[in-house]
């Protein structure tokens, strides 16, 4: 998910968001948040932070035809879902998300009728605004017989008839249908002819060795958490929709024409962006049948979920790079959208060189009335209302291929693992798209500015707030973790071993699912460096920084500048020295500097006497007061 960040950021850095008093007792004290996510090191999952070797994960296969009816605004579907129990124990019994119940008049969500999360000047609705309307399941049948469940809200569980044993496979074939919202939680909807479909099908819910069942209930907030597997699946949709959707494209030769089938070909290897449909767009050139109805076929193999998008009236760009077509599909009304396929295919390239290879054949990028959202292979995003609005949300959408497709954790629990990872390296990637401007040169440093309205004391929540809990997601999930990271990469370890123990975090829990500790381990494997006061600084709290500067001494002895720590969180100390010879000197300190307390004496190795200390003079770090960073003596 995503929010608008381009000419909002100078109005946002002068606004507090209005947030809700702490509450008097939380779901989950300070004990429990240090827990979560610390699974202890066993053969499972290694103290090395890697999968060990009886590591294991479940397996879900999909088969699903469906057929989209837009005069009566229904999706129904049949699927078979082929489940291996990979665990080491038996289970008797499924759980299950059947999350466009969110939409139903009894759901959470409804009867909750929380106020929208406001992200900047972005409204994130995770209601179906008034919209009454679940999932209707016409039938639920295990290996073929009929089966006993119970569907509580967005959860379904599947009772067995026998307890499927560790390494054992069964059928589920459920046949159901729904009226399609025309606004459904963030996540789906249509707009007049235009559908977007995510979180749309019966899934099944994850069940790995820390919590065993994964199923938290779909109340918006939290997004999905899901097992890998193969998705083959068939769409039915009137002659004139042109469909896009999660994997590849099966039966290019039935939908689409051969002008538009040479036309991909050609962008494959394009750097530049090719008009498949063109100025033709809505006409009856753009199809090869001009009656009834068509299926489009898709598959995918390992990837989590499967969503799509429809339409009459889409104009269609693709590129290639390195092998991989990247698509961008838009109204005719989105006139920022033909600079869209090149804000996508910087994205994937950028991406790729820089942390981890994309593991797909192809990227689509869907212009809607969603205001930002991704699923395998495919995203939801705005029209935009200024270039650099819609550049952060095409290349956050695609950001997330990263996190959470490809390297699964757990939405639902730890968004700064998605949400935050994704919007760091997404900093970076529009800094470098619009290097140059004044918006390209400021964007690395928002989080930065956005501290002092969000990190408020008795307000802020630790990051390892469940995002259901949130009061401020945008800053737990969002720019908090960015913030993190960039702290990491940029002045505690450095560019060159930060980056490579990244890299191998993702390689590493590639198609798996990654758990704090996992990710804690790993870091500190590879960088060498103890970081559990970092993440207990920065997961596990809301610790304060603030360096001062205390007193500037020149005795017979040499020069030294006494510095405290008056805060409670550990930071690098970056100082600028200026001397009586009008010379300047920069200082660069590790935050071993603090292992003897709050006081660190600095001593001058150059034999000069100094005239002014300051703290972080450029302002690069965290502060929660900046009178104190300076001393000069007069």
């Amino acid at each position: 998910m995503s929010f608008s960040i381009g000419s909002r950021v100078a109005a946002a850095l002068s606004a507090a968001l209005s947030i809700a008093q702490p509450l008097a007792a939380q779901a989950t004290g300070p004990l429990a948040r240090q827990q979560a996510g610390m699974v202890a090191p066993s053969d499972v999952r290694l103290a090395s932070g890697r999968p060990g070797p009886r590591y294991w994960q479940q397996r879900a296969d999909y088969r699903i035809d469906a057929t989209l009816d837009p005069v009566t605004e229904t999706l129904r579907g049949t699927e078979r879902i082929s489940y291996r129990n990979n665990a080491p124990e038996s289970l008797p019994h499924l759980w299950m998300h059947v999350e466009q119940n969110i939409c139903a008049k009894e759901s959470l969500t409804n009867q909750l009728d929380q106020p929208p999360l406001v992200f900047l000047s972005t409204a994130f609705d995770f209601s179906c605004q008034g919209f009454d309307g679940g999932l209707v399941l016409e039938s639920v049948k295990v290996n073929g017989v009929d089966a006993k469940y119970l569907v509580t809200g967005t959860t379904m569980r599947v009772d067995l008839a026998r307890p499927l044993p560790s390494g054992g496979t069964l059928t589920i074939d459920i046949a159901w249908h729904f009226r399609v919202p025309p606004y459904g939680a963030g996540r789906m909807g249509h707009d007049g002819t235009l559908y977007e479909l995510g979180q749309w099908y019966p899934r099944m819910a994850v069940y790995d060795d820390v919590k065993g069942w994964n199923a938290e209930p779909y109340i918006g907030g939290g997004e999905f958490y899901l097992e890998y597997g193969r998705f083959d699946v068939n769409l039915t949709v009137p002659f004139d929709y042109i469909v896009t959707a999660t994997g590849t494209l099966r039966n290019p030769d039935d939908v689409l024409t051969p002008a538009q089938r040479e036309r991909l070909a050609r962008a494959k290897t394009s750097a530049t962006p090719i008009a498949i449909i063109g100025d033709e767009v809505g006409t009856d050139a753009t199809r090869p049948e001009t009656v009834g109805t068509q299926v489009w076929r898709f598959s995918a193999d390992s990837v989590r979920d499967f969503a799509f998008a429809a339409a009459p009236n889409f104009r269609w760009d693709a590129s290639g790079y390195d092998g991989i077509l990247i698509h961008t599909y838009y109204r005719p009304t989105a006139t920022r959208w033909p600079e869209a396929n090149k804000m996508a295919r910087e994205t994937v390239k950028y991406f790729s060189e820089q942390w981890m290879k994309y593991p797909y054949a192809q990227m689509s990028s869907v212009e809607g009335p969603i205001e930002g959202m991704e699923y395998p292979m495919i995203t939801f995003d705005p029209a935009g209302p200024s270039r650099e609005e819609l550049q952060w949300v095409v290349a956050h959408e695609i950001g997330h291929q990263w996190t959470p497709m490809v390297v699964g954790s757990n939405e639902r629990l730890y968004p700064w693992m998605d949400e935050g990872f994704n919007t760091f390296i997404d900093l970076a990637n529009s800094a470098k798209y619009f290097a140059g401007t004044p918006y390209g040169d400021s964007i690395e440093v928002h989080p930065l500015h956005l501290y002092p309205d969000h990190a408020v004391a008795g307000q802020e929540q630790p990051l390892i707030t469940r995002p259901v809990e949130s009061r401020d997601l945008f800053w737990t999930g969002y720019q908090k973790p960015a913030l993190m990271m960039q702290t990491l990469r940029y002045h505690v370890l450095g560019k060159e071993v930060f980056d490579p123990a990244y890299r191998d975090y993702l390689r590493t829990w590639a198609f798996r699912h990654p758990t704090p500790a996992d990710f804690f381990r790993i870091m500190r494997d590879i960088t060498g460096v103890e970081l559990d006061w970092f993440w207990n600084d920065w997961v596990y709290g809301t610790t304060r920084p603030d360096i001062a500067v205390e007193a500037i001494d020149n005795g017979e002895k040499g020069s030294s500048v006494t510095l405290v720590n008056k805060g409670t969180m550990q930071l690098p100390i970056l100082l600028r020295l200026t001397f009586t010879d009008g010379s300047v000197e920069m200082v660069k300190l590790p935050v071993e500097a603090w292992n003897l307390g709050p006081t660190f004496v600095y001593r001058v190795k150059n034999g000069k006497r100094v005239v002014r200390a300051e703290v972080d003079p450029e302002q690069q770090l965290p502060d929660t007061d900046r009178t104190n960073n300076g001393r000069e003596l007069r």
